[in-house]
């Protein structure tokens, strides 16, 4: 267990501590429950407890009330900062995401109003395990009141009671399912699974920043082949992407490196599988951009990487050196080059001339050998054909036709005067 883990487990322990101490139950609820009984480290650590709102604020000195109407209280212990929630049985969800009303309640009807079985079981970690904890490897007594442990060792996901009452609650859990069932190679339950199926187009009414958020945890390594196969396998791909749905398969996709990688260049390699080389780009991108709600430099880099790949593919072989050494040297030029994977030789070439054009004077990307101060400095009056001077001469400086600064202001006052004939 990595040493922020440890702090964090430490705190939560300390918080549990503190309410019974107090008089109240406390357990270690949720995820980090599933995480630890699977070896995993969790990624946060949350507690469930008796005590309310206004009781948790008046134990610990340092609180953050962000969810206090649905029970929920930031307790800060140190460094770290826990999440502790009442145990509650939730009313309605009228704008399928929250819910209308809570009522503070017990384990049994808290385990009961959570999404998948293994991800309602509880932990009290002040407890000596018994031959069963010590089974599982639980650091504490496990309390499973959802059947959640028998899914656990299967390795199914399955909804808490009735799946179709699950996902009406909040159709983002389809998108959730995916993320765990991916990152944890679990397989989703028949029952729960067909549910997703049945109300996919469902998923068209979520708040469209939150299905971009939950795509983006789905394609995180090394379980992002996995997520975009179960999107696909529980029809949910078409509602977030917003266009017809695609079976696969994902060559580009499935070829990007096991490691993190950038978002946009995620998107970038499943639109060239959804749609082909030779794409739309600006309506695709148009498209992907509402329904994700990318940011702007989002856009902006899945366009470009998608704009740069077709032009690799059909226009490098005729491209000048000055325009090739500009292409090679652009942010997206590797991720452009990823997206014409399937085409080897291409990818041979291409890196070979990079190799060639990068033991040239300068290099690939030389510093300028005139801005346009220097030109001003020179005597160059700016006008409507300065920018135009100034792109003339860095690709003359790529191409090696001039090389000093002499050189690059001699060539300025000809282009000059050309331009005022």
């Amino acid at each position: 267990m990595s040493k922020s883990n440890q702090n964090a487990r430490h705190a939560a322990l300390r918080i549990v501590r503190e309410l019974r101490h107090a008089g109240h139950l406390a357990y270690f609820a949720g995820g980090c429950v599933r995480d630890e009984l699977l070896g995993l480290e969790p990624t946060d650590y949350d507690i469930a407890t008796d005590a309310t709102p206004e009781r948790i604020r008046k134990l610990f000195a340092r609180t953050a009330h962000v969810g206090a109407a649905f029970g929920v209280v930031l307790v800060t212990v140190g460094s770290r900062t826990i999440e502790v929630a009442t145990f509650r049985d939730d009313g309605p969800y009228s704008d399928r995401r929250r819910p209308d009303s809570v009522t503070f309640s017990n384990p049994e009807s808290d385990a009961r109003r959570r999404d998948f079985t293994v991800n309602a079981l509880f932990l009290d970690p002040e407890a000596k395990p018994n031959d069963a904890d010590l089974a599982l490897g639980a650091r504490g007594h496990v309390i499973d009141l959802v059947n959640g442990l028998a899914d656990l060792q299967a390795k199914i996901l399955r909804a808490v009671g009735k799946p179709e009452e699950r996902l009406a609650e909040d159709h983002l859990r389809a998108l959730r399912a995916v993320r765990f069932a991916a990152r944890l190679d679990f397989a989703v339950e028949d029952s729960t699974a067909e549910a997703i199926r049945a109300h996919a187009s469902d998923l068209v009414g979520v708040s469209r920043e939150r299905v971009g958020d939950e795509l983006r945890r789905i394609l995180k390594p090394p379980s992002r082949s996995r997520g975009i196969k179960l999107l696909s396998n529980l029809q949910l791909d078409s509602p977030v992407f917003n266009e017809p749905p695609h079976p696969g398969p994902w060559p580009v996709f499935e070829a990007l490196p096991e490691t993190e990688c950038p978002f946009p260049l995620t998107l970038a390699s499943l639109a060239v599988d959804r749609h082909g080389q030779d794409l739309p780009v600006e309506s695709v991108v148009r498209r992907w951009r509402s329904a994700l709600m990318l940011s702007n430099d989002e856009r902006d880099a899945l366009q470009n990487t998608l704009t740069l790949a077709i032009k690799l593919r059909t226009d490098w072989a005729n491209a000048s050196v000055a325009q090739r050494k500009r292409w090679a040297s652009t942010t997206h030029f590797e991720w452009a080059l990823h997206l014409n994977c399937l085409q080897k030789p291409l990818i041979e070439t291409i890196q070979a001339d990079v190799q060639t054009l990068s033991k040239t004077h300068g290099g690939l990307c030389p510093t300028p050998l005139v801005d346009g101060q220097v030109l001003m400095d020179a005597g160059l009056v700016p006008g409507p054909t300065f920018g135009h001077i100034l792109h003339t001469l860095y690709n003359l400086q790529l191409e090696g036709q001039i090389t000093t600064k002499t050189q690059a202001i001699a060539k300025a006052r000809e282009l000059e005067a050309d331009s005022s004939v």
